[in-house]
């Protein structure tokens, strides 16, 4: 570790250097501010706009999606696997996301849009999709080198994603929102290095339990999801993640039984946002008096910053140092994810066969 304050023991084992990655969040969204210039033309009228992306990378889909729906009247769907919609034609605008430029699932979703004639986009660091992409005259935005893992890539992705659609005119003021994010992440971080910054007291509260994961629709479910993910490839640890209201209308049915057992087993973890409905609010208040004696603890952490995105990226920076306070706690590595590149290879070579 080569950051100023960070406890010398805070994490022993970090072979790619996913704390320094996960501390320079708001340098990758700064830099992405500094150099974005634009996607050219998109289509003339838009119709749709459509985010293929899997794991890491759909997670700036998944921003957009949660950005866009109060402020754009155009529909923002987020594809996740080989299939292209079929809705996709000419008034399409494309984004294909992919951190590698390798992702098989994203190449052949990619390939069926350009067929169809849509405006495709690459937000790539290069590779075989970058290559595709260029290749048919579409624009490539490019994710900058330097970054281990695509988790710790999120604002370099998140960014120039938000800026173009900016450009195309379907989520006005990103360039403010992101700017704002940038500002709460540098009023959180350093605390988050140092150790504190809320992520230390939630990892000992979730200790060796399976954290399930909660927030309500938009943003704040997508870090939920996030925050699963995270604990999922940084920690090598088991986590699961619902979203209000929907809970409310299956899951926590499931607390009917085994009570037990999910109370050794299962930490519940709340994340809010400022703006939250009151009746979202209220929904939270009774699941949690609900599953009180299902669980081992409750908690909630509260997204900071001027506007939902800042409070978003306030709620990532949190997580994500979470759960590499949970890798550090039990000498894991939080950076390599060799039983996914061992299903990647073995997919590979049985495609090749």
């Amino acid at each position: 570790m080569n950051l100023p304050g960070a406890p010398a023991s805070w994490l022993e084992h970090d072979s790619e250097q996913m704390l320094a990655a996960t501390a320079a969040m708001p340098d990758h969204i700064e830099a992405a501010l500094e150099s974005f210039d634009g996607i050219g033309g998109p289509p003339d009228p838009t119709s749709a706009v459509l985010v293929l992306g899997m794991g890491g990378s759909a997670v700036a889909g998944a921003v957009l999606q949660a950005l866009a729906a109060p402020r754009s009247t155009l529909p923002v769907i987020l594809a996740s696997g080989y299939e292209c919609p079929a809705f996709v034609g000419p008034n399409t605008l494309v984004f294909a996301v992919s951190f590698s430029g390798e992702t098989e699932e994203t190449l052949e979703a990619t390939a069926a849009a350009m067929k169809a004639g849509a405006f495709v986009v690459a937000l790539t660091q290069g590779g075989s999709l970058g290559q595709l992409v260029a290749g048919g005259g579409g624009p490539v935005l490019v994710i900058p080198p330097g970054i281990p893992q695509p988790r710790a890539g999120v604002g370099a992705m998140v960014a120039p994603l938000l800026l173009a659609c900016q450009q195309a005119g379907i989520v006005p003021g990103a360039r403010s929102d992101l700017e704002r994010s940038v500002a709460q992440l540098r009023r959180r971080l350093p605390a988050l290095v140092d150790g504190g910054g809320g992520a230390v007291e939630v990892a000992r509260r979730i200790g060796r339990t399976i954290p399930l994961i909660h927030g309500a629709t938009g943003l704040a479910a997508v870090a939920a999801r996030r925050w699963k993910t995270q604990v999922n490839e940084n920690a090598k640890a088991p986590a699961f993640y619902g979203s209000q209201p929907e809970v409310c209308h299956n899951e926590v049915c499931g607390f009917g039984q085994y009570g037990d057992v999910t109370r050794q087993l299962l930490t519940l973890v709340e994340l809010h946002l400022l703006g939250e409905h009151p009746q979202v609010a209220r929904r939270f208040e009774l699941v949690a008096e609900t599953v009180a004696e299902a669980v081992g603890d409750i908690v909630s952490v509260q997204g900071e910053g001027e506007g939902e995105l800042a409070g978003f990226f306030d709620l990532v920076a949190i997580g994500d140092f979470m759960s590499l306070h949970l890798a550090g706690r039990e000498g894991v590595d939080p950076g390599p994810v060799p039983v996914l590149t061992e299903i990647k290879e073995r997919l590979r070579a049985a495609g090749e066969a």
